[in-house]
Parts: structure tokens; C-alpha cells; sequence
């Protein structure tokens, strides 16, 4: 082989070695400069991750909670959660058939109307003072409260993405959270420091809607992109 193409096969090689370590463009969640729109696969896939972790902190928060204070497990507390007056389907089949909209609106709406509440909660336990347990658990609560915030700014821009693939109606739009809370609510919700028994109810509750949460998602991504075959 001539040098000359010696040389240029070399450098071809250096080249390629080179391009296939270069990083690709990173996926950006939400349209941030610098890297490319996620597609509406990516885009569930991520955040049923995230509602998958808030949903196995919010458990993990639950037991630790019945392991220090309900050591016998024979209290059942009030259990009837400030998110009652959201209707939500209580299966597979019946999330299935609710159709992507109102799926989508119900899955927005109890992730609004945790956002006050988890911020209370962290609050109370940090002034609690069983410290020894309760500082590992106020950090908990704190992560919890900001995951809750960034799954459902996720939602929203998800929800945009499918109206903009013409998949997803108009009809879906933002709610206050004023009209997302129950006239009645639980007597915890607005009290100014949270009792033991509030922490309780406060966490089973969330940990039944994290679940559905991450339920609804799953099903709101086979409706949605049935060639998943899922």
C-alpha cells in the first residue's frame, strides 16, 4: 500500500475513533436551549420514572412512620384524604376507558392538590421534636414536595407535546388549585402544626395517590402510543 494512503487510512481512523466518543446531543425534558426535543415516548418514560421514586419514597415514608410511632398497627386513623372529592378510576379497565383528556386532567389535578399539604407536612416535622427520627424524614418530606412540583410542570409539557401531535384535545387546561381542594377538607389540612396522627393520614393518602399516579401514567402511555404493545 502506497505511504500516502497509509497515511490517510490512519487519519480516517483517528477520526472515527474520535466521532464515536463525541456525546450526542443531550435530550432536554422541557425545550431548554441546547439540546433536542424529547419525543412523546422519552418524554412518559421519564416521568414514570420520576412518579415511580416519588412513589417508593411516599411508601418508604409511610412505613417508617408505622415503625417508630404505630409499633402495634391497630390504630387506623381518620383516612379520609382531602383529594376525596377528585373522582379517579379505580382500576386498569376503568382508567382505560376514562380516555386520554379526562385521564390526563385527573392525573394533573392530584398532583395539585398535594403541593400545599406535602409543604405542611414538611413543615411540621421539621419543628417536630422526636428529632432523632424526624430529621432524616422531614428530608424525605421535602423531596417529596419538590418532585411533586417538578412531575407536574413534567405533565403540563407532556400534555402540550400530545396536543401538538393531535392526540390530546384542547379541552385539557390548567386548574387552579383553589378549585382543586374540597370545600370540606380534612380537619388536618389547614391546622398550623400537624399532629403525629396527621402525619399518618397525610402520608397513607399520598402514598394511595402517588400510586395512582403512576398507574394513570402507565396506562395514559398505552393509550397513547398503543405500537408500545404494552
Amino acid at each position: 500500500m502506497h505511504i500516502s494512503s497509509m497515511l490517510w487510512l490512519a487519519a480516517a481512523l483517528v477520526c472515527l475513533a474520535l466521532c464515536v466518543r463525541v456525546n450526542p446531543v443531550p435530550i432536554c425534558a422541557f425545550g431548554q436551549t441546547g439540546c433536542r426535543t424529547p419525543s412523546l415516548a422519552e418524554l412518559f418514560e421519564r416521568l414514570i420514572q420520576q412518579s415511580s421514586r416519588m412513589n417508593g419514597i411516599s411508601t418508604d415514608l409511610h412505613s417508617e412512620f408505622e415503625r417508630y410511632f404505630l409499633p402495634n398497627k391497630n390504630f387506623l386513623g381518620n383516612r379520609r384524604c382531602h383529594t376525596y372529592g377528585i373522582t379517579t378510576p379505580d382500576d386498569k379497565e376503568n382508567a382505560q376507558r376514562l380516555g386520554r383528556e379526562q385521564l390526563t386532567k385527573v392525573i394533573l389535578r392530584l398532583l395539585e392538590a398535594w403541593s400545599d399539604p406535602l409543604s405542611q407536612l414538611y413543615w411540621s416535622m421539621s419543628l417536630d421534636q422526636n428529632q432523632n427520627f424526624n430529621h432524616d424524614t422531614s428530608n424525605k418530606a421535602l423531596e417529596i414536595t419538590d418532585m411533586v412540583q417538578e412531575l407536574r410542570g413534567g405533565v403540563a409539557k407532556m400534555a402540550e407535546k400530545m396536543k401538538q401531535e393531535g392526540v390530546l384535545s384542547n379541552a385539557v387546561i390548567y386548574v387552579s388549585p383553589e378549585s382543586l381542594v374540597p370545600s370540606s377538607p380534612s380537619p388536618f389540612y389547614r391546622r398550623e402544626k400537624l399532629k403525629s396522627m396527621d402525619h399518618h393520614d397525610l402520608l397513607y393518602c399520598f402514598r394511595r395517590d402517588s400510586n395512582k399516579v403512576q398507574n394513570y401514567l402507565q396506562v395514559l402511555r398505552c393509550t397513547t402510543l398503543p405500537e408500545l404493545n404494552c
